[in-house]
């Protein structure tokens, strides 16, 4: 893909800034953070000093005031050595503080947000429900109003930052029974379950923040990929939540994670095109060094086609990563785009590192390369933020529109 297309010389120059980092400072420890399934705060704590986590939000708010493109930019790259860490930036930007910089009061923006872009604590995004997964309108978790406050009931499952995280945007029934119309979005905080890592880097933990008594952190998954990035149920055991908490306007918490996720899922694309580009790379360098039958593993006609099926659906996944997100920078229509994005790039990672795996051999099946945990984490690309099935579902509607009915 030509730079020129959608990129200035300061995303370019953000570009080499991300990819330096992740090679020096990340793909040493990605290894080893994975297999202890362990939240990687040194790391991370670079990564907001170096800005990573405020990248798209004002500098007045905290931010370091950069363009979206920019933040597609750093989740690519970071994907390209580990996914972990780029799931956190994506995670905690796209779900944790943009729900609160586009539906947020001024005073809540204030109060919340600088806190989340310069990387003093990490954000989440609680939707996901044991009983609702893809279906996302069937939210069980009630909100009662109690006059001054909400009083929130409910579970919240795979919520990323559940427990390292101490504000989340999360989505409680306002209204009984099961209209989109009764879903409302609130800010809650809860603190870290980390709070000894966190305060010995000195981020992730800020004693300032006026905590939501009922919310805590559950079970931690043990998940086969993105190990290295904490997910974890999220309890609501009459939480109290103040009524200045409330997130927009009651009653429109579905329209909005519906316009959080078409962004989020370009986030999703841009890391899963991370990934397999990463894979690419590693199966590109080790096929033009590993020699078999007295000559490069690169040489056979068989690898050229599968290193060629790489490279081109990567350009591919390049255009529509970036078109969409070069879209939503411009404040155009995104949703056909984005969804597009997400489903072709989620796939592509999974077809890219299998293939990457293949072309290692039996070295492909170990640790000591980078290209199985690759595999492990590509997968969840088509699930998280909406499934293949569900991306597909969305761009049916987008070309068919009002032949599909409600």
């Amino acid at each position: 893909m030509d730079d020129s297309l959608f990129f200035t010389d300061h995303n370019l120059e953000v570009r080499e800034t991300v990819r330096a980092f992740a090679r020096s400072e990340i793909a040493p420890v990605a290894r080893q953070y994975d297999a202890e399934s362990r939240f990687p705060w040194p790391t991370v704590k670079r990564m907001a000093d170096l800005g990573m986590l405020g990248v798209p939000w004002p500098e007045e708010l905290g931010g370091a005031g950069m363009d979206y493109l920019s933040y597609i930019i750093t989740v690519h790259e970071l994907a390209k050595v580990d996914a972990s860490h780029a799931i956190t930036v994506s995670a905690h930007t796209t779900l944790g503080t943009s729900p609160i910089v586009d539906f947020g009061t001024d005073a809540q923006r204030r109060r919340f947000v600088p806190f989340l872009a310069a990387g003093k604590v990490l954000g989440g995004f609680g939707l996901t429900e044991p009983g609702a997964g893809s279906d996302a309108g069937g939210t069980a978790t009630t909100a009662v109003d109690k006059g001054d406050h909400y009083l929130l009931n409910g579970a919240k499952v795979f919520i990323t930052h559940a427990g390292v995280g101490e504000i989340f945007v999360c989505t409680a029934r306002t209204t009984p029974g099961r209209s989109k119309k009764g879903i409302t979005a609130f800010i809650v905080t809860k603190e870290t379950t980390d709070k000894a890592e966190a305060q010995a880097v000195g981020m992730g933990h800020e004693p300032g923040l006026p905590w939501t008594r009922g919310v805590s952190a559950g079970k931690k998954e043990d998940k086969m990929g993105w190990r290295a990035s904490d997910t974890r149920e999220m309890h609501f055991a009459d939480a109290v939540v103040p009524k200045e908490n409330v997130l927009g306007t009651v009653g429109q918490g579905f329209v909005q994670f519906l316009k959080t996720l078409d962004s989020g899922r370009i986030g999703v694309a841009a890391l899963s095109l991370g990934l397999a580009e990463g894979a690419y790379e590693e199966a590109l360098k080790y096929t033009s060094q590993r020699k078999q039958f007295g000559r490069y593993v690169a040489g056979f006609q068989g690898v050229h086609f599968a290193l060629a099926d790489m490279a081109a659906e990567i350009e591919a996944g390049k255009l529509l990563t970036y078109h969409a997100a070069w879209l939503k920078q411009n404040g155009k229509r995104h949703k056909f785009e984005a969804a597009t994005a997400k489903l072709y790039c989620s796939e592509l990672a999974m077809r890219t590192t299998i293939k990457a795996v293949q072309l290692h051999g039996g070295y492909g099946y170990t640790t000591e390369y980078p290209v199985e945990r690759m595999m492990r984490d590509a997968k969840v690309g088509e699930i998280g933020e909406g499934t293949s099935e569900v991306q597909r579902l969305v761009i049916a509607r987008e070309i068919l529109g009002d032949l599909l009915g409600d």
